[in-house]
């Protein structure tokens, strides 16, 4: 019998589940919200940034090997940071 993994399980590799995913790009926005000290008006747009960001921070730690636990470790904030975005 062949199961399939469910859908929002732990990601074994550094591609995140869909939940994942999320959860990393609003945490992102955060941060990027932050910075701008939380004005008005910029949601969406720190939104937008959030998911380029994330999803560029992926790519350069597939492309590094990173490992999924060390990716894990780093944080958000201090993987944004690890690649110029913070």
């Amino acid at each position: 019998m062949h199961r399939t993994a469910e859908p929002d399980a732990p990601a074994t590799s550094l591609d995140p589940t869909p939940a994942e995913r999320a959860e990393m790009i609003a945490v992102a926005a955060y941060y990027l919200a932050e910075r701008r000290g939380f004005a008005p008006g910029g949601a969406d747009t720190d939104w937008l940034l959030a998911e380029e960001q994330i999803d560029r921070m992926l790519a350069g730690a597939r492309a590094a090997g990173l490992a999924p636990d060390d990716f894990a470790r780093l944080g958000v904030r201090n993987a944004l940071r690890l690649w110029g975005e913070g």
